[in-house]
């Protein structure tokens, strides 16, 4: 009977973000069918979705067998990796599997969310644990979070290694390499498919180590008369390390700004993955109690994000801390495909503000937590796999890893460059092939409480009005008379100023009445004063607001 196993990406391949991986073992002879899911993260909104928070992976496949999927492991705790859990546990509540410090990172999360109901088993490095015919072998790889981790997944067709997102650094924050020993074991053994980590495989050579940040801070600290505001991920646990040492090194209290930030720190120091003096701490509503070259600020907003503390604080509207002339802020992050535009305004903002500011174009605040190409790799021949598929990456970065591979020998037949809900299948003689078909792996948009209730259509209205504005025309009509009893009043915003555009407006009036003197009785009335207000409007001003009629029959 027939045995297959089916690797299936329902994001983070073809985009960076929203990473997760469904992997499908199917026994026609047994009732051992089981799906396994590596990580469940989010992704920052793209320019054009237009109001829109987050987005995350379509888990409509997962939900058609939700019988059949025994649990989610977590790789690490960044949010490309566990942003997505708040809005997919609610739905889908399977058991998740995470090492100390993501687990703690995911339970401040949820907590966040208001969702109590999670199962959170805590695993180690180097754990072995079974989940129905999955046989799972975690190993530690160096990142820019600690407690990372990639796995060896075996099953009754053959092992598959997911890298996580790595990099081989000779000199972590956290003082651990990745784990060579392991990855070696697993080439020995034999493993049937890689699925790594292409995030900089344009990127020739080796990433440089995190030890690079120290040496950084250290110059700017020394430097800087006034307050130092570092802005990072809430998740950067290493990076907030790196802040404090510089901190304790030059004498500097440490006040940490924004609350998704200050939880996880309380956490991380609770679990022993920060290492203060909590007597260096500082609140807010103390910082007037300390000179200016006394104080170290951390908070987010390195990705200019609207609600982050430092974007707050650039527009002059944080509650507690507003910029001075002599600030020096360190963006200790480079920008992700699609917020640029948003970094780059929060940059402006800082520099108007009198603010030093110190980003990745000009000093190094920041380097990769992935793996560049020399250590891409070594990855693949430490693993030797006889099946190499790229993941966690934009398309071009996938399609450069696979060159990768290719020049290490790989046949072109041995790379899979696959894309969100491609499925790919592998047979019991360990035959890989791409199906036809594919699974629903759509951007699902997260809008304030609403998830997935965000369209085309939608983003389209919001493209709308946000180019041409509405006018919305308000009339009632006597329906046996046909008269027009009151109206027509017109509301525009965004359309013209209507001070300077009497005119224009007292010119839509006729046309509605007009309109109206020849279509009162019709069921079709609203539709035929969109029509004649459309054209009318565009012949006139050559744009096209969004006509809204609004017509009240008495």
């Amino acid at each position: 009977m027939a045995k297959t196993l089916k690797i299936i990406p329902l994001g983070g391949v073809g985009e960076i973000g929203k990473n997760m991986t469904a992997f499908e073992y199917t026994d026609d002879s047994s009732v051992d069918d089981a799906i396994l899911v590596v990580d469940a993260g989010m992704m920052f909104p793209e320019a054009h979705m237009l109001g829109v928070d987050l987005v995350i992976p379509d888990i409509s496949y997962l939900l058609e067998n939700r019988n059949k999927v025994l649990g989610i492991i977590i790789t690490h705790g960044h949010e490309d990796h566990i942003g997505a859990l708040p809005y997919i546990l609610p739905r889908l509540n399977v058991p998740l599997y995470a090492t100390k410090l993501t687990a703690g990172l995911i339970q401040v999360k949820l907590k966040l969310h208001k969702f109590r109901d999670a199962t959170i088993h805590v695993i180690q490095e180097r754990d072995t644990f079974s989940l129905g015919p999955f046989t799972i072998e975690t190993f530690h790889v160096s990142h820019s979070i600690p407690d990372g981790v990639g796995m060896a997944i075996t099953t009754p067709i053959g092992t598959v290694v997911h890298s996580g997102d790595f990099k081989f650094d000779p000199n972590p924050v956290d003082g651990e390499m990745s784990d060579f020993a392991k990855l070696a074991e697993l080439g020995t053994r034999g493993v049937m498919a890689l699925l790594s980590d292409s995030t900089n495989a344009d990127s020739p050579g080796h990433t440089p180590s995190e030890q690079v940040i120290a040496d950084t801070f250290a110059r700017v600290f020394a430097l800087a008369q006034g307050r130092i505001i570092v802005a990072t991920f809430a998740s950067n646990i290493s990076r907030i390390q790196q802040a404090i040492d510089a901190a304790e090194r030059f004498e500097r209290k440490v006040c940490v700004v924004g609350r998704s930030i200050q939880d996880n720190v309380k956490m991380a120091v609770e679990l022993g993955y920060l290492q203060v003096d909590p007597n260096r701490f500082i609140r807010a509503d103390e910082l007037d109690d300390y000179a200016a070259s006394e104080i170290l600020i951390v908070c987010t907003g390195g990705q200019g994000e609207p609600t982050s503390a430092l974007t707050k604080m650039a527009n002059r509207e944080h509650k507690q801390v507003t910029l001075k002339k002599g600030d020096t802020v360190i963006l200790s992050s480079s920008a992700i495909p699609g917020n640029e535009e948003m970094v780059n305004k929060t940059l402006n903002n800082l520099f108007r503000e009198g603010a030093t500011v110190y980003y990745d174009r000009f000093l190094d605040v920041h380097v990769s937590g992935h793996a560049s190409q020399e250590e891409q790799k070594w990855m693949l021949n430490l693993v030797r796999p006889k099946y190499f598929i790229p993941i966690h990456g934009e398309y071009r970065h996938l399609v450069i890893h696979g060159r990768l591979a290719e020049s290490l020998g790989y046949r072109a037949d041995q790379v899979l460059v696959v894309e969100n809900g491609d499925v790919v299948e592998f047979d019991a003689q360990q035959r890989a092939h791409i199906l036809r078909e594919q699974v629903s792996a759509a951007d699902v948009l997260v809008d304030g409480i609403g998830i997935g209730d965000i369209g085309n259509v939608v983003l389209r209205d919001r493209h709308h009005l946000a180019q041409d504005g509405f006018f919305i025309a308000m009339l009632g009509i006597n329906m046996r008379t046909g008269e027009i009893v009151f109206g027509p009043e017109i509301e525009t915003r965004g359309f013209v100023y209507n001070p300077d555009a009497e005119s224009i407006m007292d010119g839509a009036k006729q046309i509605i009445r007009d309109a109206v003197a020849a279509s009162a009785h019709d069921t079709g009335l609203s539709t035929t004063l969109k029509q004649v207000l459309s054209e009318y409007l565009y012949k006139t001003t050559r744009r096209r607001p969004m006509v809204i009629p609004v017509v009240t029959e008495l």
